[in-house]
């Protein structure tokens, strides 16, 4: 059950943001992408949706590189998502 609520807290966070491409663009990552992700990966998915859009934005959109190599891989992934 504490895994549930997790999962349910992150996806209140990676949809209920200031941005509304934000809340598409995690939201869509959470349904396909997050369930294979590695624990590292996934954890680092974790502390990216705790970022601040104006935080987060500039590392997806590319305008700002990760200095973190296993977040680098994240976003990636993140850059890869076609919203429906």
């Amino acid at each position: 059950m504490e895994d549930r609520e997790k999962l349910n807290r992150l996806r209140w966070r990676c949809t209920r943001r200031a941005m509304l491409e934000m809340d598409l663009l995690l939201g869509e990552f959470l349904d396909r992408v997050f369930p294979s992700l590695s624990p590292a990966q996934a954890d680092a998915f974790v502390m990216l949706a705790d970022l601040e859009d104006l935080e987060l934005w500039p590392l997806i959109n590319g305008s700002r590189e990760c200095t973190d190599p296993i977040q680098a891989e994240v976003v990636a992934l993140l850059r890869n998502v076609r919203v429906k």
